[in-house]
């Protein structure tokens, strides 16, 4: 164990050994949300893998951050679809570029992959235009061939929902179809608004995940903050209908990450009933907490698994990452260490 792991307080972990989510697969290392990237993650040992989920034109899921397309595909280099850049207000954001609902799936697929973060990863963009956007279908299919959970965000339900695109239903169905309709399916739920969660809660027994930001509230109004979320009084309301809670990981820490003094989220999450994932574990500078990055460059690695040590020592359930290798690494290291 590191000596920055052992200033933390630990609260009895709910969940073990703890889980690595490998956020959109190995996006450390290859373009997000591909099949490349999820089987890279699956390859280094992930435990579960990610898919932010929105809908098509025509109602199929498919994995993209978000449904503004331009920054993860090369949709801009597609004279045939110059003329559907719009700019549309997504939970009170106005963005302009391309958008998955606004093009079948058949059309999607002539889409090409690339790296969001090519400044920051170079090396993933040599993997530009090999990929095309997975479908849900196909996530599950690789889940259940190599024998991993997924982790699925609905992304906007609110937003979706008032478009004539409502996801929950979509999603519960095909997860049904595959024979996940368990409390112990493979299949963690998670969403940043409150509202879906709930009615998911009445469609299907599979856990569900409150993701919960340092600061705003969430898009579908049901709750006045995060903040409040988080309280204790505001935790046992969440485990009425989740299963876990899902922090930035900068809520685990005073002064927002900077400080090294934990804050009490985990121990009131934990004495809610509540499950702890943290997101995201990033190896570059520019995302590691201050004391674990490594000289100026903000592209360098910092000590990343250091800082996923310290979130451990704290008890959390699982964690987030870019770098499932590195993640595993350090999730096998700190379990081995417990054991001694």
């Amino acid at each position: 164990m590191t000596a920055a792991a052992k200033t933390a307080t630990a609260s009895p972990r709910l969940s073990s050994p703890p889980l690595v989510i490998a956020h959109r697969g190995a996006s450390g290392e290859r373009p997000e949300h591909t099949i490349a990237g999820y089987t890279r993650a699956i390859e280094q040992g992930a435990d579960v893998i990610e898919p932010d989920l929105v809908p098509t034109k025509d109602d199929v899921l498919v994995a993209r951050h978000e449904n503004e397309i331009s920054e993860t595909t090369d949709v801009a280099d597609h004279p045939e679809f110059a003329a559907r850049r719009t700019t549309k207000t997504i939970d009170g954001q106005a963005l302009t570029g391309w958008f998955t609902e606004d093009f079948t799936l058949a059309e999607l697929k002539t889409l090409r992959a690339k790296e969001r973060l090519p400044q920051l990863r170079p090396d993933n963009a040599a993997w530009d235009g090999q990929e095309t956007i997975p479908t849900l279908a196909e996530i599950i299919a690789l889940a259940e061939a190599r024998g991993v959970a997924i982790y699925p965000e609905t992304k906007h339900p609110t937003y979706f929902a008032k478009i004539g695109h409502p996801t929950d239903r979509l999603l519960v169905d095909q997860l049904k179809a595959a024979g996940w309709d368990s409390a112990d399916a493979p299949v963690f739920i998670q969403s940043f608004e409150v509202d879906n969660l709930k009615r998911l809660k009445a469609m299907t027994p599979i856990r569900l995940i409150q993701l919960v930001a340092g600061a705003g509230a969430p898009a579908d109004g049901a709750a006045p903050s995060y903040a409040a979320m988080v309280t204790p009084e505001g935790l046992r309301d969440v485990a009425r209908y989740a299963w876990g809670i899902g922090p930035d990981k900068a809520m685990l820490w005073q002064d927002g990450g900077k400080g090294d003094a934990p804050t009490a989220l985990v121990a009131d999450a934990h004495a809610a009933g509540l499950r702890v994932h943290p997101w995201t574990y990033r190896a570059e500078n520019v995302f590691v907490r201050p004391r674990f990055r490594r000289g100026d460059d903000p592209r360098a690695h910092g000590d990343v698994g250091g800082e996923i040590a310290a979130a451990l020592a704290q008890g959390v359930d699982g964690f987030f990452t870019d770098f499932p290798a590195i993640g595993v690494a350090a999730r096998d290291a700190f379990v081995a260490g417990e054991k001694k």
